[in-house]
């Protein structure tokens, strides 16, 4: 199927390719990237830093993922428009790893996501995008958004807080006890942020709203610092060791160094080391993150794909996501996914190709160098409502309210149930939780379909009187283990006091060993009461299903027949025969 080769195709920087090497790459094109690239590289500057200190890391450590995996997996990925980088979904997942194991154990996670996301790839798994059902998917970045806006409370009041509790029940109680004593400077930065964001979206203008939010939300801060009003910045929080030994604020103005993940720092300040009891404990964290940032980085190609007319290699794409996440820690970048929020900016700027974001990497790596300074000026309350719009558009609230309004009650049993369990417990949780929630209620709303039916006196399809003692009955739907074992019940019910029976399978599409199994009992019960029965009409998969298993006639009891007109006449002739 041509229209699904997408789904199946694997191979090294498939968008790039695809778009640059295979087919004419113009001027005209490189300046469309160019434009694209550079609108989309200064958005991503301060969503970089402020999803990085959400992460639990300082906000350098954004800004070396957004500019190294954004250009690694750009050139290696399989999506043309897709943005990648530090993303608001993995930060309910990364932030207890940073608090645990510190940035050392961050960076050696995500290494291990990165080679399972090449296993997934190699696998060929990234078509079993389609079956998430979208119950599970608003669920649980619902409850991601949900997480994230209850962990900017403490910046958007400036609430004096030194440690966080692990468990979000305990988080909420914490934060409402200690909500009386908010700072009332950083959170008017906050309010005004956030103000000018929704503001600025209303009118229509080409700058996205966080770029004059952030910087009028810089201003104030800087004015209330001025009078001693003290609110709280990137500058006065974080800091760095300058080379001769010396303490910096804000930001390092050069770019990373080479670094084995485990010789970085674990959360006492020492480093972290490598040892298999440490992989054994990450390999859970991996697993959610491999997983997540597959989810993440497939649904933003394929709704891409729904704005472009275009089409991406999901495997491909897995493959420049893990070779990403492998290579950015070994610089100290943490997990790196596709951001849907800049890649939507990036295509509605333009761009054709991945080269637009390669210039987007380029263009934050040289925020980093240059705009550092300024950068340290940026108040920790207007990061706070930064994230919190984020949090709002992750969490597709409109989407979500339709689904509530419009959904069978099975959707709305997933959906809650992803939410919840994202916010009170983890991602994988949820998510399994959810598929498998899905697929339970999905099977018994298929087996409830599954239907028997007497035919007897349907004379269009039993032209013949049938002998005294035989009824004819219809099965529709598939006969799998959840619906075989109620119509067999219910035909050996019928089969005590009959003298033979017909089954009519043209309309069973599927039999599993459940309804083999349930069929054999059918048998020996029809056995015990002395009753014929006698089936006609099996499809492919079913016949194939009992040529398996090497059912026979048997004398007395069963036949079998290619068609119910055949098997009809056969019986005609059985009553002549007997009589």
């Amino acid at each position: 199927m041509p229209h699904r080769a997408h789904l199946f195709s694997l191979r090294i920087a498939d968008a790039f390719r695809s778009t640059c090497l295979e087919k004419s790459y113009t001027k005209t094109l490189f300046t469309k990237d160019l434009m694209a690239g550079i609108t989309v590289g200064i958005i991503a500057i301060p969503l970089a830093m402020a999803l990085a200190i959400a992460s639990g890391v300082p906000p350098q450590y954004g800004l070396y993922t957004a500019f190294i995996a954004g250009f690694i997996i750009a050139l290696t990925g399989g999506s043309r428009f897709s943005i990648s980088g530090p993303t608001a979904a993995f930060v309910v997942i990364l932030y207890p790893i940073a608090q645990r194991y510190g940035l050392g154990g961050l960076l050696i996670a995500t290494v291990m996501s990165g080679f399972t996301l090449i296993l997934l790839a190699y696998l060929r798994l990234g078509r079993f995008i389609e079956y998430i059902p979208e119950p599970v998917t608003l669920g649980f970045t619902g409850g991601i958004a949900i997480v994230i806006a209850t962990l900017q409370v403490k910046d958007f009041f400036g609430l004096s807080i030194e440690q966080m509790p692990e468990h979000y029940t305990e988080k909420l109680a914490f934060l409402i006890h200690a909500l009386p004593e908010f700072h009332w400077p950083s959170l008017l930065i906050a309010a005004v942020t956030l103000f000018v964001m929704l503001i600025w979206r209303k009118l229509g203008s080409a700058i996205p709203p966080h770029l004059p939010a952030v910087i009028t939300g810089s201003l104030l801060a800087i004015l209330f610092n001025y009078y001693g009003l003290d609110v709280d910045t990137i500058g006065s929080r974080f800091s760095y060791l300058l080379e001769d030994g010396s303490t910096g604020t804000g930001i390092p103005p050069y770019l990373p160094e080479f670094q084995w993940p485990w010789l970085q720092a674990n959360a006492e300040g020492d480093a972290i080391g490598l040892s298999w009891t440490l992989i054994q404990d990450l390999l859970p964290a991996a697993f959610a993150i491999a997983m997540l940032g597959a989810i993440e980085s497939l649904l933003c190609a394929v709704v891409l794909d729904g704005m472009t007319n275009t089409r991406h290699s999901a495997n491909s794409e897995l493959m420049g996501q893990g070779i990403g996440n492998i290579i950015t820690p070994f610089f100290g970048g943490i997990t790196a996914t596709a951001a849907l929020a800049r890649s939507a900016a990036n295509f509605k700027s333009g761009a054709h190709s991945p080269v637009a974001a390669m210039i987007h990497a380029v263009v934050v790596l040289l925020g980093l160098v240059v705009l550092a300074p300024i950068l340290a000026y940026m108040p920790m309350p207007a990061m706070a409502a930064l994230l919190l719009m984020v949090a709002w558009n992750m969490s597709e609230a409109p989407k979500a309210v339709h689904l509530v309004k419009t959904a069978p009650q099975g959707d709305l049993w997933v959906f809650f149930t992803c939410l919840s369990l994202t916010v009170l417990f983890d991602m994988v949780i949820a998510i399994t939780a959810g598929i498998l929630l899905a697929a339970l209620l999905f099977m018994k709303e298929i087996a409830e379909m599954t239907k028997v039916s007497d035919i007897s006196l349907n004379k269009r399809l039993v032209n013949i009187d049938l002998p005294e003692g035989w009824q004819v009955y219809k099965i529709n739907g598939p006969l799998f283990f959840a619906a075989a074992e109620r119509i067999f019940s219910e035909l050996a019910e019928l089969s005590k006091d009959a003298k033979g029976i017909v089954l009519y399978m043209d309309g069973v599409p599927i039999l599993d060993a459940g309804g083999l199994a349930a069929m054999q009992q059918l048998i020996k019960r029809c056995k015990h009461h002395n009753t014929q029965l006698w089936f006609a009409d099996f499809q492919f998969q079913p016949l194939k299903t009992l040529a398996r298993a090497k059912m026979q006639p048997i004398d007395n009891l069963t036949q079998y027949y290619p068609t119910l007109a055949v098997a009809l006449d056969a019986l005609s002739e059985h009553r002549t025969d007997q009589s």
